[in-house]
């Protein structure tokens, strides 16, 4: 039989990738996940895995990081939201949903889905969680025993308040279950301070990882605690702990061994740059050059600049009857940047994202772009 050509492989990126995640990598990111690994050996989950687990506590708490624990879960962020959810909610327990957007939605749904007796506070896409509703809602209903909310909602941008969410939460003694995919490991913040039982978030975020593993981060007590209460085998949030605990940091089931490498790369890199401070100081620029100069050639955003995150910007489509997003898109990549359509309800709409391998000089650059792509 005749030899298979050898397929050519282009290593550099065409384009930088503006979206909430999967994002712009760093080359040597890339690189870290050349070799293979054996899910076995020492020298995977001692030498990584285990390092992995410890960095995440570091990030995500300065003041009582013995108190919590770390569970890597294969998947996109959405399978440690379900596992989260699914594991931590007892059959008896009742789950209230902060929703104001397409993710605050998807907790919802997962809900639905699981059979989890819920209830959800929908604010619309465009306003934050009503944190007074909230208040007057656990006081009024104590059987309610798990809080969720999304930190970043990513539909429109949008920043929610989640100091004040977890404080109200934490008066009325209930637990504080957190959506921080796009959020944790690019704002800063203490998980004991606000006292949040568990934040998920995704390799591929704002420690900017490639796609393959959630990460879930959460008290040892709750997780201790949620033994036998899993609504699924494979996404079994305590088993996968307590194989990581006693298997020094082996997975139940095949683990995206090259993933997890290049992970570990990247949270090498965060190191570098500064840890979580620097990171974000880098986003906010990112995201302030970024609005300045569309706000510029006429482009308006979807938020307030108040309720902006600076993980992604969404900004209303122009109405002339020459633009197209698509055309819009195609124009933008042949100079080197890919946006994203708009999500939000009833508003025509792209949006721009702040982080990953990206820098103000790109952000420039991108508004050069935009501005020689707009001849409508």
């Amino acid at each position: 039989m005749p030899t298979p050509a050898a397929v050519e492989i282009d290593l550099d990126n065409p384009y930088i990738l503006l979206t909430p995640g999967p994002l712009s990598t760093s080359p040597t990111v890339r690189a870290a996940m050349l070799r293979d690994w054996c899910t076995w050996d020492d020298d995977y989950n001692l030498g990584i895995v285990t390092p992995i687990r410890t960095r995440l506590l570091a990030l995500a708490s300065a003041t009582a990081p013995d108190a919590y624990t770390t569970v890597l879960m294969q998947g996109s962020g959405t399978f440690s939201v379900e596992a989260t959810i699914g594991t931590l909610v007892p059959r008896d327990g009742r789950l209230l949903v902060l929703a104001n957007g397409a993710y605050g939605d998807r907790l919802a749904k997962i809900a639905r889905v699981l059979g989890i007796d819920h209830v959800v506070h929908d604010s619309g896409e465009l306003a934050p969680p009503d944190v007074a509703r909230l208040d007057a809602t656990l006081a009024a209903d104590p059987g309610l025993t798990h809080v969720v909310c999304v930190h970043c909602e990513t539909t429109t941008g949008m920043l929610n308040p989640l100091a004040e969410i977890c404080g109200v939460v934490k008066r009325h003694r209930r637990r504080m279950l957190v959506d921080s995919m796009s959020g944790f490991g690019g704002i800063p913040l203490d998980v004991a301070t606000l006292g949040i039982d568990a934040i998920v978030s995704s390799a591929n975020k704002c420690i900017q990882g490639v796609p393959g593993f959630g990460i879930v981060v959460l008290r040892r007590d709750v997780i201790e605690e949620a033994r036998g209460q899993a609504r699924s085998l494979s996404l079994d949030l305590h088993d996968q702990w307590r194989e990581m605990e006693q298997g020094h940091g082996k997975w139940r089931y095949t683990s995206p061994t090259h993933v997890v490498r290049g992970f570990f790369q990247a949270l090498v890199e965060l190191e570098q740059e500064g840890g979580v401070p620097a990171r974000h100081a880098r986003y906010v620029e990112n995201q302030r050059r970024l609005v300045a100069g569309m706000e510029r050639l006429g482009f308006q955003c979807v938020l307030p600049h108040e309720l902006h995150s600076p993980i992604i910007t969404g900004f209303r489509s122009p109405t002339g009857p020459g633009y197209s997003f698509r055309r819009f898109y195609d124009a933008l990549k042949e100079h080197g940047f890919v946006i994203y359509p708009g999500k939000v309800t009833g508003i025509e709409s792209f949006r721009i994202g702040s982080i990953g391998h990206v820098f103000p000089a790109d952000i420039d650059r991108v508004i050069v772009a935009v501005a020689a792509a707009i001849d409508w």
